[in-house]
């Protein structure tokens, strides 16, 4: 009778009509976040010329936001592309020299558009501290935003953090005809 009543269990179970019992000691996850810590990229390029880094503080993650202005009239295209992955040490991307960063951690974040404007190749970003780009002090788990500038149209950030924290990256349109490419790391695993 046992033994008809477990396969009876099992096989409710395996159609979806009863859940398993939720086992002992297992974890939520910290506010939900499944995101992980491995690279995370897409391809795309734009035309579009980044005009800021800002942070932000929230509940669960520390953000990093990068503004892009509208696509270039000459040159189209809405798309912004990145890669951002956690390495040993960020480099610079035009000499490949190490930079000194606090933190923990490192993300090297590479966004795929310039931050100059592709008509007149004036700077459209350019901090008036590279090295601390984005004033992150009482931050959770941002410890440092170096700008790299941008090489061959492409833009280098590197972020210090705490630790090798899960992380993800998303973009947003707007405001207006503009984008902005958004960085989220966890405040823990």
């Amino acid at each position: 009778m046992r033994r008809l009543f477990v396969l009876a269990a099992a096989t409710l179970a395996a159609v979806g009509v009863l859940a398993p019992a939720p086992s002992v000691g297992a974890a939520e996850p910290f506010c939900g976040i499944t995101w992980g810590s491995l690279a995370k990229s897409d391809p795309a390029l734009s035309t579009a010329s980044m005009s800021n880094i800002r942070a932000g503080r929230h509940e669960c993650w520390d953000r990093l936001v990068f503004d892009l202005g509208p696509p270039d009239v000459v040159f189209p295209g809405q798309a912004v592309g990145y890669m951002v992955s956690y390495v040993p040490v960020v480099t610079d991307d035009g000499t490949g020299d190490p930079v000194p960063l606090a933190g923990g951690a490192f993300l090297q974040v590479t966004i795929n558009a310039p931050a100059y404007d592709l008509n007149t190749g004036l700077p459209t970003y350019s901090p008036p501290d590279r090295l601390h780009a984005v004033n992150v002090t009482g931050y959770q788990t941002f410890r440092q935003v170096y700008f790299g500038g941008t090489f061959e149209g492409y833009t280098t950030v590197g972020l210090g953090v705490r630790a090798r924290l899960p992380f993800r990256v998303f973009t947003l349109a707007g405001p207006g005809n503009g984008s902005r490419l958004v960085i989220d790391v966890a405040h823990r695993w």
